[in-house]
């Protein structure tokens, strides 16, 4: 093997090289035998080069017998010289297409059996055999270029935050189960019969310790792990990128994450982000968009209805209002705060054409969030005139065509959807995921389009300002809508006993396309504080005590005011790559029920593993998933 190392990779030749006698390693992507003389794609992680074997003068016969036995994958090494491609053969998709290399010599280093799938620029195949062939899978170009962004992100991190005089820490992977959300997942401690240690579903309670010790700049690429029932694009284990610091106020925790993006945009991409994102409360991001995480590469604001109900005559509409205002009286003599109902419409431009069958589609997604229905009509109207509702629930607005038209910012060829519902909550996040499919749906949300070419768009923006508390209806509790740690906002102290749900968190989200980016707060350093809340949750002194004593026992030494936030890298690299799941930018994700198709984990093991934990399996009646 010595002998033929490689002296170069199959990305780096070019015109400038020819003449040169080099050594490839690679892999063969493709082979086409042209009369006995065969050309070989040669490739690696670095891109591929053309190779041409069996000419007379270059080994002659002996290399055409070994060319003829290639397959794709096989692992070979070539010796050769480099030479211009002929006038006419130039590849320009190609970064070495200028050139080629006439094998010498050429020694096959591992054979490769039959593929499972070809390996291309993105394979076609099924996600259940990429996964259980993952190796192979890797080796496409498209994942080789992932994975090398993921890779870029990490190292631009580390590069903006250490220059910036934080120090990267790592904190223990074995620790303590608190109540964060999720399940934890539990690891049996040997030693210690019947007890356990929990992975951490994030550093949250170590990071605020490094605040306490005094370490006033964290940040850690930190694993992480939630217990979490199968469901979509959810992977067991996780990347954040973890950031913590002393002293600071919310605009200072948002003005560094802005600077950490701008740099790795820059730096990976080439794409310059704005200085300072947009921002939204919470409360607006849910009223104009029905969402905490707002795609705003498109427009389609919700705008409110309940002004034209009253004089309309469509009951379902006032039932609506009249029971939310009914619930919110209700609420309101238990010291709890609720919106009450409410009625939301959204305008589609240009869509007055949709046929039925498109708006019960709709309709089906509005149901999918509690909606009971989706109301509609369409604008019309000769040009000149006054506008006409036609269809659907027109009749009953009828007489306010133009009041209706103008305050919707409708105009004629227009389509109006219309969510109505006694919990205002229920009305925004269902007319919110109807605009969600409109916007795939009217490929609303491609990139910005420079030059004949797609560009990606990137629109960042901040949700604050969220309620610090949520009732828990089934267990008719109060409890953190982020997490117990979070600092209500200063203007709550006095009276957030008397009303939690009203109560706002110095809490923060960073949104990017239509995903949470980023999520944190402001922190409770005061220990009298940080048993107010717990109390308001439902947790007791003793709990307290109990749960997070080793973290309130901090507080009562000197710990500063400090706050942070996590950026999840696995989704960070996903949107910077274009991609929709974040198994494309992990190289062993698991599959959507937290299984490992390739090394088949979880798995079974060896009773007498179990006997050395003091554990017993109880089988379940049957298994939970495939």
């Amino acid at each position: 093997m010595e002998v033929m190392k490689r002296t170069t990779t199959c990305g780096a030749l070019r015109r400038s090289d020819a003449g040169k006698t080099v050594v490839l390693n690679g892999w063969v992507h493709r082979k086409r035998d042209h009369g006995g003389i065969f050309f070989i794609n040669l490739r690696d992680r670095y891109g591929i080069t053309q190779v041409v074997a069996g000419e007379e003068g270059t080994a002659g016969q002996s290399l055409a017998a070994a060319a003829a036995e290639l397959r794709n994958e096989f692992c070979i090494a070539v010796e050769g010289l480099v030479r211009l491609r002929p006038d006419g053969m130039v590849n320009p998709a190609m970064a070495t297409g200028e050139i080629e290399v006439a094998a010498s010599s050429l020694v096959i280093l591992n054979r490769s059996e039959i593929l499972p799938f070809q390996i291309d620029e993105e394979s076609d195949a099924r996600e259940d055999l990429r996964l259980r062939y993952r190796y192979l899978d890797l080796r496409s170009t498209g994942m080789q270029k992932r994975i090398r962004l993921r890779s870029e992100t990490a190292f631009a991190v580390r590069e903006w935050m250490t220059g910036r005089g934080f120090y990267e820490i790592e904190t223990p992977t074995f620790i303590k189960s608190t109540p964060e959300g999720a399940r934890d997942y539990l690891v049996p401690s040997r030693l210690y019969p019947g007890k356990f240690y929990a992975l951490p579903q994030s550093p949250q309670l170590y990071k605020q310790l490094l605040m306490a010790a005094g370490f006033d700049k964290y940040f850690q690429i930190a694993r992480c792990y939630r217990d979490e029932d199968a469901r979509g694009d959810r992977q067991p284990e996780f990347t954040q990128i973890d950031i913590e610091m002393s002293f600071v106020s919310r605009d200072d925790v948002l003005a560094v994450t802005e600077g950490l993006m701008g740099h790795v945009f820059k730096k990976t991409l080439g794409v310059e982000l704005p200085a300072c994102f947009r921002r939204l409360t919470y409360e607006e991001a849910m009223e104009r968009y029905g969402t905490d995480k707002p795609d705003l590469r498109f427009g389609l604001e919700m705008k409110d209805f309940a002004p034209y109900v009253e004089a309309g005559g469509f009951q379902a509409f006032k039932d609506a209002l009249a029971a939310g205002e009914a619930d919110r009286r209700a609420a309101a003599a238990r010291g709890v705060t609720v919106p009450g109902g409410g009625v939301k419409a959204l305008v589609v431009p240009g869509a007055a054409g949709y046929s039925r069958k498109q708006i019960e589609e709709m309709e089906a997604q509005a149901k999918i969030y509690k909606a009971r229905g989706l109301a509609w009509m369409k604008v019309a109207g000769a040009d000149g005139a006054p506008p006409v509702l036609e269809g659907g629930v027109a009749k009953f607005f009828a007489s306010q065509a133009s009041g209706i038209v103008e305050g919707l910012g409708a105009a004629r060829g227009d389509l109006i959807l219309i969510v109505a519902d006694s919990k205002r909550r229920v009305a925004n996040i269902a007319l919110g995921a109807v605009r969600s499919k409109l916007g795939r749906d009217l490929a609303l949300i491609r990139g910005a389009s420079s030059g004949g070419s797609e560009c990606p768009r990137f629109e960042f923006v901040w949700i604050v300002d969220f309620p610090l508390f949520e009732f828990n209806e089934e267990e008719n509790r109060w409890e953190a809508a982020h997490h117990l740690f979070s600092y209500p906002q200063e203007q709550y102290h006095a009276v957030m006993e008397q009303d939690p749900g009203a109560v706002k968190g110095d809490l923060y989200d960073l949104v990017l396309n239509g995903y949470e980016l980023a999520s944190g707060s402001i922190r409770i350093h005061d220990p009298a504080l940080q048993k107010r809340v717990f109390n308001i949750a439902g947790i007791g002194p003793e709990e307290g005590e109990k749960k997070f004593g080793f973290l309130t026992e901090a507080f009562k030494y000197g710990a500063p005011p400090h706050g942070g936030i996590a950026p999840g890298l696995d989704r960070l690299v996903m949107l910077m790559a274009g991609e929709t799941s974040i198994k494309e930018v992990i190289a062993f994700p698991k599959n959507s029920f937290a299984v490992s198709p390739m090394d088949d984990s979880p798995s079974e093991v060896e009773p007498k593993q179990l006997e050395e934990l003091h554990l017993r399996v109880i089988p379940p009646e049957e298994p939970r998933y495939p």
